[in-house]
């Protein structure tokens, strides 16, 4: 099997293609980094060019499930709705190629990783390096977007351990 995730972002959407290996008992990234769009760069660009980027990085890797990060508070409004338009952008890239999208909440992504919700970003970096045996570390825009496709992994047969709620795609 295989997860897009995706750490939506409007100026950086992190973004990683994750397999998993039933028979082996592995996951390993088939691909991972950030979409950067200019500072400068009108809104609606960078959200075409995030469901660009993401759609070439579907019609590449074939994955069969799509996880995202759930919005996240923030004391903005202007900040929240950005986010969720490129957190839009995202899902509708996947959506529109058959792809079942499920999301995840930050706390959750972080303790499935790390051990615990409230973990920094660099022990998130630290924690995908290890547990993927990559060479260097991700930066964390991308880290963020593993550890969402591990958070879904983890959650077995659409059941989170932690909270015993069902997944459902969204």
């Amino acid at each position: 099997m295989k997860i897009l995730s995706i750490d939506p972002g409007l100026r950086k959407t992190g973004f990683a293609v994750i397999e998993r290996k039933e028979t082996q008992d592995a996951n390993k990234a088939l691909t991972f980094g950030v979409i950067r769009n200019p500072q400068k760069a009108l809104q609606s660009s960078c959200l075409v060019n995030i469901r660009n980027e993401l759609t070439t990085i579907i019609e590449k890797y074939k994955p069969d499930e799509c996880a995202v990060e759930s919005v996240i508070y923030v004391q903005s409004y202007k900040t929240a709705i950005t986010m969720g338009a490129a957190r839009a952008a995202a899902i509708i890239a996947a959506a529109s190629n058959g792809i079942p999208v499920y999301e995840y909440a930050p706390k959750r992504i972080k303790q499935a990783v790390v051990g615990k919700g409230a973990a920094k970003k660099e022990q998130v970096a630290f924690m995908i390096r290890s547990i993927l045996s990559l060479k260097e570390t991700p930066t964390p825009d991308a880290a963020d977007a593993i550890a969402v496709g591990l958070a879904h992994i983890y959650t077995k047969n659409g059941i989170d351990a932690s909270t015993g709620k069902k997944s459902e795609p969204i």
